[in-house]
């Protein structure tokens, strides 16, 4: 059903809710991820590929973790780092990696929040052509 999922991560702990989700449903569509973080600090947006900042490698080992511990479960996993526009890359890289079904948490702000910023998952959802599965991150224990 789901050949290609892509997860997009944002390296909070919203993080843990898309993959304790989206393990199961890999592993049972025998489905590859395509893990994607858009790096969007200045440097990125700037530079983008030749960035060479603090966030780029932190950013690059979260994902190299984070893919690890998903092909110790025996999903294959790929890992990919943009730079720029949250929105404008993940509608890009669904398209150039032929992903069927993307991944996405979200933080649940408030409504009046979200209608005066809108959502990286909201922009994302009405861009696409595929599936978006959207979850709420857990709020953390008090």
């Amino acid at each position: 059903m789901y050949k290609r999922i892509m997860v997009t991560l944002d390296a909070t702990s919203a993080d843990k809710t898309i993959l304790q989700h989206i393990r199961p449903l890999a592993r049972l569509c025998k489905s590859q991820i395509v893990l994607l973080h858009v790096a969007d600090g200045w440097a990125a947006r700037t530079y983008g590929p030749e960035a060479v900042s603090r966030e780029i490698t932190e950013d690059r080992a979260y994902l190299a973790k984070v893919r690890a511990e998903l092909q110790t479960d025996g999903i294959p996993t790929e890992a990919q780092l943009a730079y720029g526009d949250p929105v404008q890359e993940i509608t890009r890289w669904v398209n150039r990696e032929h992903c069927d079904l993307i991944a996405m948490s979200t933080h649940g702000h408030r409504l009046l929040a979200d209608l005066f910023l809108g959502t990286t998952a909201h922009k994302v959802q009405h861009l696409v052509n595929v599936p978006v599965l959207l979850l709420r991150a857990k709020e953390r224990n008090r």
